[in-house]
């Protein structure tokens, strides 16, 4: 578009650019250490300027915003920046929005204006290849991991963070409360046998017993009694 509006040859075979009064970008990530101010706040100050700035006439490129804040921090405020863009003076602005909140997607189906494309990937023997052209759609998937590998992660942290992915997938937690983040082979061989489980369950019988007990009034020998009981439930959890 710059290229084109300064009078230059475009690196296309035909374009038609129409004009525009302003370019605002939002790419990237970088704290403000002079400033005192976060890689995140950086983004939302750019992101304030864009849209107290921008007109129907401007041309907006924003590269995954809200991703330096918690994940549904972060797609709220993507959504709604989307929303905004789309809809401002009752025209929109024409934006180029790059994401991985596959959620923004859904957009599409509530506003005309706003149409997804994603970038064509093939999986192949457990690896991917990018094909390097624009399709019409989104996509469902972020290929995360792959690129990981691809960029030489070692393959023990790779394999790991597989597990953890189909792990969360499954849902956060099982029926009992427990998460399943850590769930794996790996982790089991490496948990001590008398190790206490890290989010005990509610009807725990060792927390009953000690909920029961005030420190304060034991005698010597009740409190003999007490380690004996602990002992004694401990060696019934693990047999």
């Amino acid at each position: 578009v710059l290229m084109a509006h300064i009078g230059s040859f475009v690196p296309a075979d035909e374009a038609e650019i129409c004009l525009v009064d302003r370019i605002f970008t939002r790419v990237g990530a970088m704290d403000d250490l002079r400033r005192g101010q976060s890689t995140f706040m950086v983004e939302m100050n750019e992101t304030a300027n864009i849209l107290n700035n921008a007109t129907d006439n401007s041309l907006v490129i924003l590269d995954e915003i809200g991703r330096g804040t918690s994940t549904y921090d972060g797609l709220a405020i993507a959504w709604a920046v989307a929303e905004e863009l789309a809809e401002k003076n009752g025209r929109g602005v024409k934006t180029l929005f790059a994401t991985h909140y596959h959620e923004l997607t859904d957009l599409a189906r509530t506003n005309q204006r706003i149409q997804n494309y994603s970038i064509a990937v093939r999986e192949w023997n457990d690896t991917i290849i990018f094909l390097h052209k624009l399709v019409s759609g989104g996509t469902n998937r972020s290929y995360g991991i792959q690129v990981a590998s691809l960029a030489g992660v070692p393959d023990n942290v790779v394999q790991r963070a597989h597990e953890i992915l189909a792990n969360i997938e499954k849902g956060e937690f099982t029926p009992t409360g427990e998460p399943t983040l850590a769930t794996s082979k790996k982790t089991k061989k490496k948990t001590h046998p008398c190790q206490l489980p890290l989010f005990p369950q509610k009807d725990d019988p060792l927390r009953k017993l000690l909920k029961q007990m005030n420190p304060d009034e034991l005698s010597p020998r009740e409190a003999q009694q007490l380690l004996y009981q602990i002992f004694d439930l401990l060696d019934n959890e693990h047999g």
